[in-house]
């Protein structure tokens, strides 16, 4: 029964691919097929040395770094993230969280992160849009990797405008001074995974991260589903 009620409301309502626009076959989430074949995968892990760790050398002393798919002006991870962001589609989150995540299981660099900590946001933005877009995704990493999903350490205290078009001069200058810690939540850790949606200068990260290296002794990673090309 409950096969015939889904076949009969994916004729009514089909699912389409988050990608093309495509409908998509049984057996496939969020992405068809060949969408997924084409995304723009970094290819990157925690072991070796890559570009998302150059863009915070120098800046803040962070101990790893890394992304999974590419973004681009124009392409899937584009639509994929138009969607996670402003079109109620937080199941986009889930998804990359639970791919990443099955390929972070084994990484030796991650084995010691007690806590995954999502990017925040401001709470009248969380309340417009009714949900961060990173907290799934953080939920489902800290699931894989057997660490606690915190996102009562870190506050966002200013309500700051979309920065996508912004430089990095101006990304930093709007970055800085946005978050505070919790005053009321223990700091019983000391390797937190900080992870956002996408890095474009690292400015979001390297200010959420200088708020976060107030607690003393600490060790931070970094984890992004996108990184602009």
């Amino acid at each position: 029964m409950a096969k015939i009620l889904n076949d009969i409301n994916n004729i009514l309502l089909p699912e389409v691919c988050f990608g093309c626009n495509t409908q998509i076959t049984r057996g496939e989430r969020i992405l068809c097929a060949v969408c997924r074949h084409e995304l723009p995968l970094t290819d990157y892990n925690y072991t070796d040395q890559n570009t998302v760790d150059h863009i915070f050398y120098g800046r803040i002393p962070i101990n790893k770094a890394m992304s999974f798919v590419f973004f681009t002006k124009n392409g899937i991870v584009k639509n994929l993230m138009h969607y996670l962001k402003y079109k109620n589609q937080e199941q986009i989150g889930g998804f990359f969280g639970d791919w990443i995540g099955a390929s972070l299981q084994e990484e030796k660099t991650l084995k010691n992160v007690d806590v995954v900590v999502p990017i925040p946001l401001h709470p009248k933005k969380k309340k417009k849009r009714g949900y961060n877009q990173v907290a799934l995704f953080a939920e489902r990493i800290a699931q894989s990797i057997n660490a606690e999903y915190r996102d009562d350490i870190l506050l966002k205290v200013v309500n700051t405008k979309t920065q996508t078009k912004k430089d990095r001069q101006l990304r930093w200058e709007n970055a800085k001074d946005i978050f505070q810690l919790n005053v009321h939540t223990k700091k019983d850790f000391t390797h937190v995974l900080l992870v956002d949606d996408v890095i474009t200068t690292g400015a979001t990260i390297e200010a959420a991260a200088q708020t976060l290296f107030k607690i003393e002794g600490i060790c931070i990673s970094v984890l992004s589903i996108a990184v602009v090309a």
